[in-house]
């Protein structure tokens, strides 16, 4: 539609104005259908209504007449007559006779003007009959009256009483019957004013009515015009709102109709281009995320300059392994070998982003990840890793259920296991590599420590190693047991490490034996009571048939049976020396 490829100022000027209008129409119409009323309120007041005036006052002047001529006979009766009384009596006659005519005149004047205006509605033919009426009851009223008075004059001069009575009698008659003419004039002129006002009234009452239909078809109209104008304002604008939201929520598969050619439809067509953009970037963000980090990605988009510059933080890295790796590799075909591991990272991704935290790269059958800030709380990272752990190894079970039936095999040539090593310390975090590829990593010796542990759970047993300062941030969190006293190779002060069993409150009674023999046995072993050490690990494997740290702690115990250690040993176990 026209109306709708204007800009919005012209819309909103065109609905103003076409108010204006119908307010102009509106207004010019009550003014008319005002002034008609008007004018019939003026004939009313102005013509009608005097008329009826002047005959009511023209029975009245009649009346007048009568007596001011029986006083005249009065005074002509008196045996001494007052001559000076006589002419003032005669004076008041006269004057009650010009009145008459005066005011039928003045009836008759106005009647013949309410004829004549062609602008009110009237009854012309009765109005002309009331007017000949008028004429004819006044000019027979003037015959007779002039006769019987000149007659009367006579007949009281020659004192011929009789005979004046007898006159006097005819004069009253014609008296009444003038009356009675003009009475039954004035109940005609009455039902003229009657009619009259029932004329005004009615165009009264039908401007009053057309005035009420003439604004609400304008305001129906105006309603509707703007109801059509500002909806084809407000339809783009929910559409773009209802497209913001979208975006909002991260879904930029949907685009915005451009319906209109005004300032909205281009802020619409600028909005559908914006969607295509971040539609790209999301595509390139998708692609990236596949190959580093989605929450690294959003954060070097939010924030650059970490890359750029780098940071030490206090972060918490985790290193993960699949034992017999290499064993198993032998025996598949380069299909089946992707296909395992694909399914194999799948599965132990999930704790890992389950829990927050980041992971860094995939090594071989090996996974490096991290928690730490900005992606997480410092406070939060080294529990997040140990339930990540707990969760990993929670899958092993069903994972070397599915390998063979993965493979199409009946069962897996080396059995898989896992192997998990947890550290927390300061490390660098940044950018690092060359100016034509860089990786967004973490380095430190918490990197190397949690590598260590990994390697470690070879000589333990074990699944998950954790450091210290891991086990000190984790708490009672989690159900921890000392394993030993370790140096891994790179650091030369031992520091304790910790087995994490389960999750707080999930351990069996024989686990907590086991914990419990354990924990005697290293106490013992460190204080060089072999012996003692001996039956407490033996204890403990009692507790738990098989438990690797046990069995290895009674090898080592063998071994310094056959070579005691050296004088001053601090209890620690050194792996660059095996």
């Amino acid at each position: 539609m026209p109306l709708f490829n204007q800009s919005i100022r012209r819309k909103i000027v065109g609905i103003a104005l076409g108010l204006i209008v119908l307010m102009l129409i509106t207004s010019v119409l009550s003014m008319v259908m005002s002034s008609q009323v008007g004018i019939l309120l003026d004939e009313l007041t102005n013509r009608y209504i005097p008329a009826y005036g002047d005959l009511a006052r023209a029975n009245i002047r009649s009346l007048e007449r009568s007596v001011a001529l029986r006083r005249m006979v009065m005074m002509k009766m008196q045996d001494s007559s007052d001559e000076e009384a006589y002419a003032a009596r005669l004076k008041e006659f006269e004057e009650a006779d010009r009145k008459i005519e005066e005011e039928t005149s003045g009836a008759q004047k106005l009647i013949n003007a309410i004829i004549e205006d062609p602008r009110t509605p009237s009854d012309n033919a009765t109005l002309a009959r009331i007017d000949t009426r008028i004429e004819t009851a006044v000019t027979e009223l003037r015959q007779g009256m002039n006769e019987d008075h000149a007659k009367l004059l006579r007949q009281i001069d020659a004192r011929q009483m009789p005979e004046a009575r007898s006159t006097l009698e005819h004069i009253d008659a014609l008296r009444d019957q003038f009356n009675q003419r003009i009475d039954a004039i004035r109940a005609d002129m009455l039902k003229q004013v009657y009619a009259s006002t029932s004329t005004v009234v009615g165009h009264q009452r039908q401007a009053i009515i057309i005035s009420g239909l003439v604004t609400l078809l304008a305001a129906v109209v105006g309603f509707a015009f703007a109801l059509l104008v500002s909806g084809g304002i407000t339809r783009p604008v929910r559409l773009l709102l209802a497209g913001a939201r979208e975006v909002e929520a991260g879904r930029f598969d949907k685009s915005i109709t451009v319906s209109t050619q005004d300032e909205i439809g281009e802020l619409a067509a600028a909005f559908n281009r914006m969607i295509e953009q971040l539609r790209q970037n999301e595509r390139i963000r998708e692609t990236f995320g596949r190959y580093i980090d989605p929450k690294v990605v959003q954060g070097l988009i939010d924030r650059p300059e970490v890359a750029i510059d780098g940071q030490r933080r206090v972060m918490t890295i985790m290193f993960s392994d699949m034992s017999g790796f290499t064993s198993m590799s032998e025996g598949m075909t380069p299909r089946g070998l992707v296909k395992v591991m694909n399914h194999y990272f799948t599965v132990m991704s999930a704790p890992i982003r389950n829990n927050r935290g980041v992971i860094d790269k995939y090594i071989g059958d090996a996974i490096m990840c991290y928690w730490g800030p900005p992606f997480i709380e410092e406070d939060e990272q080294a529990l997040l890793a140990g339930l990540s752990a707990v969760e990993m190894a929670e899958q092993v079970p069903a994972l070397q259920k599915q390998l063979p039936d993965l493979l199409g095999i009946r069962a897996m040539p080396v059995a898989c296991d896992l192997r998990i090593g947890i550290a927390t310390g300061e490390v660098l975090t940044g950018s690092i590599g060359s100016e034509l590829m860089m990786s967004f990593t973490v380095m430190g010796d918490a990197v190397n420590l949690a590598s260590r542990l990994e390697a470690a759970n070879k000589v333990y047993g074990t699944r998950i190693l954790i450091s210290q300062a891991t086990a000190e941030a984790i708490g009672s969190r989690l159900e921890l047991r000392e394993i030993d006293c370790l140096a891994v190779v790179g650091q030369s002060v031992p520091q304790p490490v910790y087995e994490v069993m389960g999750r707080a409150g999930a351990l069996t009674a024989s686990q907590e034996g086991l914990r419990a023999h354990y924990a005697e046995g290293l106490v013992t072993y460190r204080a060089c009571r072999f012996t003692e050490a001996r039956t407490a690990f033996n204890a403990a494997l009692e507790s738990i048939p098989g438990d690797g740290p046990s069995q290895a702690m009674l090898a080592r115990i063998a071994q310094f049976e056959i070579a005691p250690p050296a004088a001053g040993w601090d209890g620690a176990w050194r792996m660059d020396s095996k």
